[in-house]
């Protein structure tokens, strides 16, 4: 299996570019996949420049580059100080994130992340996790159903689909993607099934792995990991994480407005560059996946003491 069998880099030429790389330079690939980002980012540095990548997936290991200038580190971006610190690694000169779920994800039948596919609930990005879409479905009581299929599904029918799943899991349990896709059929709107699918999927894939809280995590410690000068690349695919992403450049936190100094001067940690970046009609006839995908860059800027 290649890297390019195994996921079609979304937004590469233009994610790279982003960094901006300096070819002697330090950088992370925090979503190493099918290593698409990560080999365009090694074609642009020279020999003393470096990149750490991360992936929770251990598929992710047969792409691995044979390169003396590459590192890959098997855990989620949720972590990367610490395994920075560990490879003696103080600051960065930029930090690339994909956070999409990739091709090889979708197409093996058995990770249980397509609604196309009928195969056991499964949906975890780390197959060494143990929390998964079948406990999720199974276990979790109707309230906190109806809360995650409303807030990371962002779906209106959040409260129907939750009573339907908790009537027929005392029935019997729900075990596979197909049988979640028959309990859920009475509540899809003609034409929308496979959208409204796609958001009950998002929002048990989000729960599973925890993505939002990750994202936040690996954002909160990008501040004084990358030099001033140094810049961010993140690639999100919905509003949930784009929002986090988008506000982050803003004001460096979640909620609220941007911090100032006594006289006023804006204290976020970074600075927008460009404005928003999505596929254009090429890529999306290439790989319709792409879609969705919302590229932001940013710079971090040197505050004022």
């Amino acid at each position: 299996m290649t890297g390019m069998t195994y996921h079609d880099p979304v937004l590469l030429q233009e994610a790279v570019d982003g960094l901006n790389p300096d070819p002697s330079g330090t950088y992370v690939d925090v979503t190493f996949g099918g290593g698409g980002h990560s080999r365009e980012i090694l074609k642009r540095l020279g020999p003393d420049g470096k990149l750490i990548a991360f992936d929770q997936d251990g598929d992710a290991g047969v792409n691995v580059p044979e390169d003396e200038r590459f590192t890959l580190v098997a855990a989620n971006f949720r972590y990367i100080k610490q395994y920075l610190k560990f490879y003696g690694i103080v600051q960065v000169d930029g930090i690339l994130g994909d956070f999409g779920v990739s091709s090889h994800q979708f197409n093996q039948a058995e990770r249980g992340f397509s609604l196309r596919m009928d195969a056991k609930l499964d949906m975890r990005m780390d197959q060494g996790a143990t929390l998964t879409a079948k406990e999720v479905v199974n276990t979790y009581p109707f309230e906190a159903l109806r809360e995650l299929l409303g807030t990371y599904g962002e779906l209106r029918k959040a409260a129907p689909m939750a009573r339907s799943i908790v009537q027929e899991r005392e029935k019997q349990p729900i075990v596979t993607t197909g049988q979640l896709n028959e309990v859920l059929k009475p509540h899809l709107e003609r034409r929308k099934e496979n959208k409204m699918l796609a958001q009950v999927y998002q929002a048990i894939r989000i729960e599973v792995n925890a993505e939002l809280e990750a994202l936040k995590e690996f954002l909160l410690q990008c501040e004084p990991l990358i030099r001033p000068g140094g810049r961010l690349s993140l690639i999100s695919y919905h509003s949930l994480e784009d929002r986090l992403v988008k506000r982050f450049i803003r004001t460096g936190k979640f909620q609220g407005e941007v911090d100032k100094d006594f006289y006023g001067n804006p204290l976020a940690p970074f600075r927008k560059v460009g404005g928003l970046i999505v596929p254009g009609s090429e890529e999306l006839e290439r790989n319709p996946r792409s879609r969705s995908a919302k590229l932001r860059i940013a710079e971090r800027v040197a505050l004022k003491n």
